[in-house]
């Protein structure tokens, strides 16, 4: 019997639950990982043979080497540990979350001193707000992988 999951019908949003922690568990302790020093330099000498000592699927490697965080999640990738990554890269959150929405890192840190994104029109998928697919930047890509 499957689970009824009403939530993920809210535009842009992934659901850090259960299943997608299964999903991400080698993803998410392969960013942990890089909370140590020696990790950190070891991944930034050759990311790929770092990774590839980790459990995680080939797409997940493949979306961590394209520093593509709304891929990641995807696969399930929790923010609070991918934010590790770009630590690693030396951005900041504004930057990362930034890339992630198609805003710069001054624009988001603006949308989020605002009070965020309106919930008006952004409540369900197919609703007209700014979170829609449509009208981010990752909703082609996102709609191609059937999400």
């Amino acid at each position: 019997m499957a689970l009824h999951k009403p939530y993920t019908d809210v535009p842009g949003t992934i659901i850090f639950d259960a299943q997608q922690s299964r999903k991400g568990y080698w993803l998410n302790q392969f960013c942990m990982s890089l909370m140590k020093a020696e990790n950190r330099l070891r991944f930034k000498a050759d990311e790929r043979a770092y990774l590839d000592e980790w459990a995680m699927t080939e797409e997940q490697k493949q979306a961590v080497l394209a520093r593509d965080l709304n891929w990641c999640m995807r696969t399930g990738g929790n923010i609070y540990f991918l934010a590790k990554i770009g630590a690693t890269d030396g951005k900041s959150f504004q930057q990362m979350a930034g890339s992630m929405t198609g805003m710069t890192e001054d624009e988001y840190r603006a949308m989020m001193v605002a009070g965020g994104r309106s919930a008006n029109g952004n409540r369900v998928v197919g609703e007209d707000g700014d979170a829609q697919a449509h009208r981010q930047p990752q909703g082609n890509s996102a709609r191609k992988e059937g999400n």
